[in-house]
């Protein structure tokens, strides 16, 4: 072990020399828990001002992690050891993204994969003529990991999707410009640079030593990377090639051809929910952890490995198809983990938490709640089992003493019937989340209730239907004060991608409601033009791949698309079974309706929808049925 890695002090520097020249300065489990250990000595020791981490030998910083031992554990069938490597690994991450003194990073030549997550992460990062930075996980069959999509979502455009699918190496200016590195400093100058900093302590020394980075050519290629990269979904990239072609296109589809389709699926999920929300290092953590550790049983890392490390044959046998990946995989990859936290060093305070009205949709956000360790204890009308869940047996005792009381309820009346029991007994300053989706009067009814027994009340409603909900991507809209909003938001990113601060209370289901009112009246005209689409003679994939890549392109069409066995998967290939029920939608749409006469405002767009979801659903078939299920609808319908 001595031997790997050097750990000195000297000087007023902590120094770590990852020292395995002939292996590119892998970095192995072993050299992780070192590198924390050190951190850990150093953080409140006087003597060190900071932190120098570097490689040895000409070739790289480091080239990645040491993943024989993982090959050889998971082959037999034995996952735990890849998957306490990654946790422990991913803890050291965040500790050193949040370390509280300067960690200077001199990266020279290779710097991928494990090495970004010891390298990229501090406060001051090198790089010089030599560097080579690159996120090359897909080609193995994983994410970009150990903290890289924090990184590559907060890069400029859509650089992070087009680094991370296509591992395409960044040279020093490239890697400033993306948010890898800081500073250029010419390699025969990184010596004096040392020296200065172990003597001084300072870090203003990197000024001194400090040029002009040489020019970024992917700063050169932004928009073209934002034209081609900018897809929702894997197939809305494959469909840009496609639909614009070029040498850019074709070289980039080459690439992608080469790698995990499963991983560069979740991958432009991942970086999409990060981006959607406010990027953390620890939630990316969370993120690459999900699939990590589902990695070697459900996904394709051994195969990627095999054909990459172990017999070098480069020709992998993925398991999924490039131009199909089932949106499913990707989701069921990045769901929480039941009853497994990644632990961070400054670790948040579990909440104890309410969840009253735990069927389809509340029973998996309660779930997601208690995997990610809170106390939630649970009630519903009927005797349901959540696992990780205690179960009350009425909404009081679900209530009373809670931080936190979350209601996912059918109406405004049940929800005004519900407040009238639970809010007498909670304590004062806790919240009183409510994420049903009801009429506006009645939240700010309720919120009017709250506020007088010093409860701190939000409406949050969700979108993001039972799916979002099971695989925690919902989208909060929420209103209430900034200091409930505050305290309830590290819950609402536990459960979905993203919450959005709308102003006082009723706002949440102001928003809710104008959202999807867009939606009816959207899918209804999604179904309207492929149903004419039929009857004109065009190809219902023609159609989708000219109208998800052209101005006509929504989310009914590109990620919830209507046509069966067209685009992502959605309900339409499953008899449309209901994802977000027709009458469901009915109720949302006459909502909007009643706002819209009580705040007298001109809707007519709006009226139309609810009264063609009306029909479908109280005089047709709707009953049941997924809301796109209009398509079959229309098909059948003649002009009257």
């Amino acid at each position: 072990m001595t031997q790997d890695i050097l750990i000195t002090t000297q000087g007023q520097a902590g120094r770590i020399t990852l020292n395995r020249p002939d292996a590119l300065n892998a970095l192995s489990y072993e050299m992780c828990l070192a590198i924390e250990e050190a951190l850990l000595a150093w953080r409140r020791d006087p003597d060190v001002a900071l932190v120098i981490i570097e490689g040895a030998g000409d070739r790289a910083f480091c080239a990645g992690g040491d993943i024989s031992e993982m090959y050889r554990t998971g082959t037999a069938g034995e996952y735990e050891y890849g998957r306490q490597f990654w946790r422990d690994e991913y803890r050291l991450n965040a500790f050193m993204a949040s370390y509280p003194k300067p960690i200077v990073s001199f990266l020279h030549g290779f710097t991928m994969g494990g090495g970004v997550g010891v390298g990229c992460h501090g406060s001051h990062r090198i790089v010089c003529e030599t560097s080579q930075i690159a996120m090359p996980e897909c080609g193995i069959g994983l994410v970009p990991d150990v903290g890289g999509t924090y990184l590559l979502a907060s890069a400029p455009g859509r650089l992070g999707e087009y680094l991370g699918l296509t591992a395409t190496r960044m040279k020093s200016g490239d890697a400033i410009y993306a948010g890898f590195a800081d500073r250029f400093v010419p390699q025969d100058e990184w010596e004096l640079l040392k020296a200065a900093l172990i003597t001084t302590g300072d870090v203003t020394a990197i000024e001194e030593y400090s040029a002009p980075a040489p020019e970024s050519e992917l700063a050169k290629r932004q928009d073209q990377i934002n034209r081609y990269f900018g897809g929702e979904r894997l197939g809305d990239i494959l469909n840009g090639f496609v639909a614009m072609p070029s040498d850019f296109a074709d070289a980039s589809l080459k690439v992608l051809k080469r790698n995990d389709p499963l991983a560069m699926g979740a991958t432009l999920e991942i970086l999409h929910r990060l981006r959607m929300g406010t990027p953390t290092i620890e939630k990316a953590l969370e993120l690459e952890y999900r699939f990590t550790h589902r990695a070697h049983e459900d996904g394709d890392f051994l195969e990627g490995i095999r054909a990459a490390i172990i017999d070098k044959d480069r020709s992998p046998q993925w398991t999924r198809k490039l131009e199909a990946l089932p949106l499913v995989d990707v989701s069921k990859m990045l769901r929480p983990i039941p009853g497994i936290k990644l632990q961070f060093h400054q670790e948040e305070t579990a909440m104890k938490i309410g969840f009253i009205g735990l069927g389809n949709m509340g029973g998996h956000m309660a779930r997601n709640l208690a995997s990610a360790g809170h106390q939630v204890t649970g009630f519903d009308t009927a005797d349901v089992s959540i696992e990780g869940v205690s179960k009350a047996g009425t909404a009081v005792e679900a209530a009373k003493g809670m931080d936190v009381v979350i209601t996912m309820l059918p109406n405004g009346a049940i929800l005004r019937a519900v407040a009238d029991e639970i809010l007498p007994v909670m304590s004062a300053g806790a919240v009183f989340a409510d994420c049903s989706t009801v009429d506006v009067d009645s939240a700010r009814a309720v919120a009017e209730q709250a506020q007088a027994l010093g409860v701190m009340p939000v409406d949050a409603p969700v979108s993001g239907g039972v799916g979002g909900a099971d695989a925690g991507t919902l989208t909060f809209m929420v209103g209430g004060s900034a200091e409930a909003f505050d305290k309830t938001k590290p819950l609402f990113d536990i459960m979905g991608q993203k919450a959005v601060h709308c102003g006082p209370s009723g706002n949440g289901q102001a928003a809710k409601i104008c959202n999807n009112m867009i939606l009816g009246v959207t899918m209804i005209a999604t179904c309207e033009a492929f149903a004419l689409a039929d009857k004109l003679g065009l190809d219902r994939q023609a159609m989708f791949d000219v109208v998800s890549t052209s101005s006509g392109a929504s989310w009914s069409i590109n990620a919830y698309c209507p046509a069966p066995g067209v685009g992502p998967t959605s309900p339409s290939d499953n008899d449309y079974k209901p994802g977000f029920a027709a009458e469901l939608m009915l109720k949302d749409l006459r909502l909007s309706q009643d706002a819209a006469s009580s705040a007298d405002a001109d809707t007519p767009m709006g009226q139309l929808a609810a009264e063609q979801y009306r029909q479908f659903v109280e005089d047709e078939d709707g009953q049941g049925r997924d809301f796109s299920a209009m398509l079959p609808r229309f098909v059948s319908r003649r002009r009257s």
